[in-house]
């Protein structure tokens, strides 16, 4: 047992477990995204007293705040207590291609440390980049109403048109970032 909670899970067990809980979800009439975090975060402490947006009843929402904290201490047991190899299985040519951008760990671990250390954060145009791509992604999270976990997981899982419009324009987003402006970028 312990050796396959050592192991990256296949997607077939890892798969029926998101349906799983998705079918919880729909049962008990809830839906799930990550994004709806920060605004019930934010209205437990208090900014709808000057903000309208942040009115509403977050007690309501107290459940989603547990599974976005449950990801975190999830995440860091997995990385920390839970895994025996950090390198990655991609393809050689990924790892070549990664190479020529100048991330020569790559495939070594799952965030390469030229852009996850926090070394990294000493340099003004890592700096630059982290803010404008944290301003992107929470501008399109409120623009399209939810980020990828929502729309991706429990919009098409609802059968959602505006999810299927706003997954396909992340997908588009970000093959366009990867094959145009990451090159650039590093």
């Amino acid at each position: 047992m312990i050796n396959f909670l050592l192991q990256p899970w296949p997607w077939y067990f890892s798969g029926p477990m998101i349906a799983l809980v998705l079918f919880l979800l729909l049962w008990t009439g809830k839906t799930f995204g990550m994004s709806s975090n920060l605004r019930t975060f934010c209205a437990a402490l208090g900014a709808g007293k000057k903000v309208t947006f942040f009115q509403f009843d977050w007690k309501a929402q107290r459940w989603n705040l547990i599974v976005a904290l449950g990801a975190v201490v999830g995440g860091f047991l997995a990385a920390n207590y839970l895994s025996v190899s950090t390198a990655v299985a991609i393809s050689e040519s990924t790892i070549a291609q990664l190479n020529r951008l100048g991330i020569q760990d790559a495939g070594q671990a799952y965030m390469p440390a030229v852009l996850f250390d926090m070394t990294a954060l000493s340099s003004p145009k890592s700096l630059f980049i982290l803010t404008l791509g944290g301003f992107f992604v929470g501008f399109g999270a409120r623009y399209a109403g939810g980020c990828t976990s929502g729309h991706a997981i429990s919009g098409l899982s609802n059968f959602q048109l505006p999810s299927l419009i706003a997954v396909i324009g992340f997908f588009i987003g970000g093959l366009f970032v990867n094959h145009f402006l990451l090159p650039y970028l590093l």
